[in-house]
């Protein structure tokens, strides 16, 4: 199963991207979407950006990891 979760891009240099998700700074491989932009979201799996998506499909990534950390979290605490 492969996992990847979006983030934004804030700088590129070269075939590395730095990216946002949350507050946390990333650098990211690029090499599988070269065409990609400073501003761009994109889904990284393992430290690689695999694919370009738009802010929309992005935020509503990151509202379902939000959730998932919720159940989790409650699931941990004896809640769930």
């Amino acid at each position: 199963m492969c996992i990847a979760v979006p983030s934004k891009v804030l700088k590129i240099e070269g075939k590395i991207a730095e990216t946002e998700l949350g507050g946390v700074i990333r650098r990211v491989s690029i090499e599988m979407v070269p065409e990609v932009k400073v501003g761009d979201y994109v889904m990284v799996h393992a430290g690689v950006a695999i694919s370009i998506v738009d802010k929309e499909e992005a935020e509503a990534q990151r509202e379902l990891w939000n959730e998932l950390m919720e159940v989790l979290n409650d699931a941990a605490e004896g809640n769930g």
